[in-house]
């Protein structure tokens, strides 16, 4: 089953919290540094001035490059186009253009919108990043929009959420484009698993937030300021300020509400974004050009496919076909569904043909894993970057319990993993390991442990964890999980771990002390080896580790 796609932004980052409030996501990130961890110091950056600053983060900050490098055409190569033939007569070559005249909300002239105005003016460059990202899936969105006699200015609501962003998650657990948190997402359709998580799903997600849109619409008797702001911060908290207002004889239009501050800079940026883009001349404001044509075709593969096998039918880099398909967290599509992918409009026939000469089956690798003493289904899918529940139903076992010696098929990535530079572990792996101008130490969860018994620990915020572990503070950590802590340099941290040191051949004295940051009369008195002139290869040694000081 097949339906034509337009490319244009990539997902609005949703239903019920964060906005990239007012500023470009490079800039949040320098911003965000400066809070979480020099809070000493005074940053001169005007961002800071801003009041409305959300918790969001863009792990994959590749995927602007990504999207930008697929090339994109409206040709079909002779596939169906189902959607063009739906459509009326070209009367704009410019996606923007044919919006800003079939624009229909009454805009505003409330004071709050003159700031974002100005923000937007002042950042050409921040839409020059938004359209790359938008230009594949905008179309389609706009489309969508139209089949359901909705107003086409939604079709800017994910730069407000998300700068269309796929990966983009909040400190409030919201992911995606249209920035769903998880029990939204599934309220909307929107799949959640180790494989696969329909939030980032540019088709998905937009088609749960238009659901969700449509809901709240009628939900707020056909008010369309009421229905975005309880996008940004749920009906119920909407529709209390309103009875509020309206038990103290109050008008209960937006601007009248008491609203949290993120809400109330949520619709009018939406607003300003219209006011730009119905007035670009008068604005001398460029919006960067995108084809009002189709330029994606959506095809059901019917199986499960290793994403870089995809990509090689396609004609695509594996990276720039996982960047049209974020919502897949791993190396393949999920092997329960969705099977869907989206292509270049002009690939999608090349494609197809070799789909259909490759049997479901040749579309992932497997081998043949003898059990080893001591394995269980656990290490053996975590060894294979899998699911048990893949492995239980390929090889129909009924419980967990596997033998020594016995032989398991298991799916295995057609490339090495790393490689699949947009999957979840490499995002993350990309994240903790991203430069800064502190220490950074690894920390491997135990029982027991919460971020805030880590932030208490080590002497940051939960916070400032999340974000270089890409989770919501909220987010529930295993045991084993490996965290990045980065702490300041140059200054004595108080955290002092007891380990016990190997020497190695051609240790001294003075050669350990300078690795782990301690003095060499410590490390003598530590393990009373005053008058030992050599150290040995093998020997034990007790050090008390600042872990700000120590190399490595």
């Amino acid at each position: 089953m097949r339906i034509l796609l337009v490319f244009l932004s990539i997902t609005f980052l949703s239903a019920c919290n964060a906005t990239l409030d007012d500023l470009t996501d490079v800039q949040y990130y320098k911003t965000s540094w400066q809070q979480l961890t020099d809070s000493s110091e005074k940053t001169t950056s005007s961002l800071e001035k801003q009041d409305d600053i959300p918790e969001l983060m863009h792990p994959a900050e590749d995927i602007t490059d990504s999207l930008s490098t697929i090339v994109l055409t409206a040709e079909s190569s002779g596939t169906e186009q189902t959607l063009t033939k739906e459509l009326e007569p070209v009367a704009y070559a410019d996606l923007w253009g044919y919006l800003a005249a079939n624009m229909t909300l009454p805009i505003s002239q409330h004071p709050r919108l003159q700031s974002k105005k100005d923000w937007y003016l002042k950042h050409p460059q921040y839409m020059q990043r938004v359209a790359k990202r938008a230009g594949p899936f905008l179309y389609y969105i706009v489309k969508e929009l139209e089949q359901r006699e909705l107003p086409l200015e939604l079709a800017l609501l994910p730069i407000v959420e998300s700068s269309f962003d796929p990966f983009a998650y909040s400190h409030g657990r919201a992911a995606g484009m249209w920035q769903f948190i998880p029990s939204t997402g599934k309220r909307y359709g929107m799949e959640q698993n180790w494989w696969y998580d329909g939030r980032r799903d540019v088709i998905a997600s937009t088609q749960g937030a238009l659901d969700y849109l449509t809901y709240l619409h009628k939900y707020f008797d056909g008010n369309w300021y009421h229905a975005l702001a309880a996008y940004n911060s749920g009906e119920g908290r909407v529709g209390r300020a309103i009875r509020k207002n309206r038990k103290a004889g109050k008008p209960t239009d937006f601007w009248s509400l008491s609203l949290p501050k993120e809400t109330r800079s949520y619709v009018p940026k939406l607003l300003a974004l219209v006011e730009i883009l119905k007035n670009t001349d008068s604005h001398a404001f460029a919006w960067p050009e995108i084809p009002n044509e189709p330029v994606i075709d959506i095809i059901d593969v019917g199986s499960q496919i290793d994403l870089a096998l995809a990509a090689e039918f396609s004609g695509l880099t594996l990276t720039e076909l996982h960047a049209l398909n974020p919502g897949y967290n791993r190396w393949a599509t999920a092997p329960n569904g969705p099977h869907r992918l989206v292509i270049p409009l002009h690939k999608s026939q090349e494609f197809t043909q070799q789909l259909a000469a490759t049997a479901p089956e040749k579309r992932i690798n497997w081998v043949r894993h003898k059990v080893r003493s001591g394995e269980n289904l656990g290490l053996i899918a975590q060894n294979y970057t899998t699911s048990i529940d893949v492995i239980k139903s390929i090889n129909e076992l009924g419980s967990n319990t596997i033998y020594q010696g016995q032989y398991l098929l298991v799916p295995v990535a057609l490339k090495s993993l790393d490689e699949y530079k947009l999957s979840q572990t490499q995002r993350l792996a990309k994240l903790q390991s991203r430069p800064s101008k502190s220490i950074s130490i690894k920390h491997k969860v135990e029982n027991g442990d919460t971020l805030w018994d880590l932030a208490k620990k080590y002497k940051v915020s939960s916070k400032a964890i999340a974000r270089w572990n890409g989770i919501a503070p909220k987010d529930f950590i295993r045991p084993g999980q490996v965290l990045v802590i980065r702490l300041p340099k140059d200054k004595n941290s108080g955290i002092v771990r007891n380990i016990t040191y190997t020497v190695r051949s051609g240790d001294s004295l003075a050669r350990i002390g300078q690795k782990f940051g301690v003095k060499i009369k410590d490390i003598i008195r530590w393990n009373q080896i005053a008058g030992q002139k050599y150290l040995q290869p093998g020997q034990k040694l007790k050090l008390a580790v600042d872990v700000t000081k120590a190399q490595g």
